[in-house]
């Protein structure tokens, strides 16, 4: 299995194994505040991995691509979109919802940024990439027709939903700069998204709750958005938005179960339809095979790389023949065919 489809289907579990716990929390913490404890804890916990693995004597500092100013706006505008709207969202959302009906409900995250990938950032697709779509879809749309009757008002699906369209304008930023260390990218969203949701929760006169809730959403968003996001930023950079969304829309049916076994309740014959569905969909996803002559353009950058077909290059300053490594590098302009996703050297039109 690609590398980059394994990355795509941990992030997924990681992220929908954390509503149905995240729903507890609400009976104890405001929305707004959970969601900046979440995000904080996210952030605090990744950079704390970050220090570490920086002054370890076993990681060299060259491994990983660090952010640079070009990334600053579209980071930026994935965290005001992903990092702030959309958790505070989620949340209200499920304060009026059901956590199974939320988790089936975030479907919807897969399904917006597919579409944003390829009607707005040009992302190419096939017709077995768009059906294998329809199917994840259509077993979205099963389950939560199912859950319809404790949906109750529609505000608080239409809050869920909402969260999805933060959520996929946030992936297709974060596309942009998914060749930098996902580490770091993920560190800075959590630290920068759970201040302002937490400054606005104070500014609400809300208050910080007990140590061991404080504690319990720390490692829930550690857990649920930090590693999931890291997770998330890796498949990016090797399959390509539409793609990472699809695989992420695996995270819903992990919720719906985890929320199906702590209820203590049996799954009817609509979700294992659903769940055949949905395997169906990742299967022709997982099936692809795309692979047609295509140029390269001269184009230089900076990430972890070997060398490779891709990576023909010489070396301006000395190098010790490590590899992977880092340095700002040219690719010279080429033609060849070779089965490929839309990863961050095969963005190219068809």
């Amino acid at each position: 299995m690609h590398k980059g489809v394994v990355y795509a289907l941990l992030a997924a579990a990681l992220f929908g194994a954390s509503t149905p716990f995240a729903k507890p929390l609400l009976g104890q913490v405001e929305p707004v505040m959970l969601a900046g404890l979440l995000y904080l804890g996210s952030g605090l916990g990744l950079s704390f991995f970050y220090g570490v693995r920086a002054l370890s004597l076993r990681a060299r500092q060259d491994e990983t691509a660090g952010l640079v100013g070009a990334d600053l706006p579209w980071l930026g505008g994935a965290i005001a979109a992903g990092g702030i709207a959309g958790p505070v969202l989620l949340m209200i959302g499920l304060s009026v919802t059901s956590a199974s009906s939320a988790s089936l409900l975030l479907n919807m995250e897969g399904v917006l940024t597919s579409m944003l990938a390829w009607f707005v950032f040009k992302e190419n697709f096939d017709r077995r990439i768009f059906m294998g779509m329809l199917l994840i879809v259509a077993a979205g749309i099963l389950l939560s027709w199912e859950q319809i009757p404790s949906l109750g008002v529609p505000w608080g699906a239409l809050a869920v939903i909402g969260a999805c369209l933060c959520w996929g304008i946030d992936n297709n930023l974060t596309r942009k700069v998914s060749a930098s260390d996902a580490v770091q990218i993920a560190a800075v969203k959590g630290l920068v998204a759970g201040s302002v949701n937490l400054a606005i929760a104070l500014a609400l006169g809300l208050h910080l709750p007990a140590l061991p809730t404080l504690a319990t959403a720390g490692l829930l968003g550690l857990c649920g958005y930090g590693l999931s996001l890291v997770m998330f930023v890796l498949a990016l950079r090797e399959l390509g938005t539409a793609r990472t969304g699809a695989y992420f829309s695996a995270a819903p049916f992990v919720g719906a179960a985890i929320s199906l076994l702590l209820l203590g309740e049996q799954p009817g014959p609509v979700f294992w339809i659903a769940a055949a569905m949905m395997g169906a969909g990742i299967w022709l996803h997982l099936s692809e095979t795309h692979e047609h002559d295509h140029d390269h353009e001269s184009m230089a950058h900076t990430h972890a790389h070997s060398h490779d077909a891709h990576h023909e290059h010489v070396h301006e300053l000395e190098w010790d023949g490590s590899e992977p490594h880092v340095h700002q590098h040219q690719h010279r302009p080429m033609k060849h065919a070779h089965k490929h996703y839309p990863d961050i050297h095969h963005r190219h039109g068809h």
